[in-house]
């Protein structure tokens, strides 16, 4: 069984699909958001896509004040029950912040 591309995936989904949320801006602007799963950023771009990219990152409220850090595995695309791994983190909120952020993708700062 063969994966299927990113990009690909990408191209079929970034038009059309159930998690699309398009809000008008300030005039005519339509701005786009995205509700999927392990979007970390609710932007509807390649870059943050929870379904298009083999590594994604998502944290989650826990049950006994704590936090769920689900990542993606990339080598168990092919089998999407062991695909998330999932972690409770129950440090204090700075250790906490710094793990997810070095769990997350770089964001370009052009311009600044």
């Amino acid at each position: 069984m063969t994966t299927i591309p990113g990009s690909f995936i990408w191209e079929i989904i970034k038009r059309n699909n159930a998690f699309l949320v398009k809000e008008f801006g300030d005039g005519n602007q339509i701005v786009q958001f995205s509700k999927e799963p392990n979007n970390f950023y609710n932007v509807n771009s390649f870059k943050h896509s929870g379904l298009a990219n083999a590594k994604t990152v998502s944290v989650q409220d826990g049950k006994d004040s704590g936090i769920v850090l689900a990542t993606t595995k990339t080598n168990r695309q092919k089998n999407p029950s062991t695909l998330v791994h999932k972690t409770v983190m129950k440090k204090e909120f700075s250790r906490m912040a710094k793990v997810v952020a070095n769990r997350l993708p770089t964001t370009s700062t052009e311009g600044t």
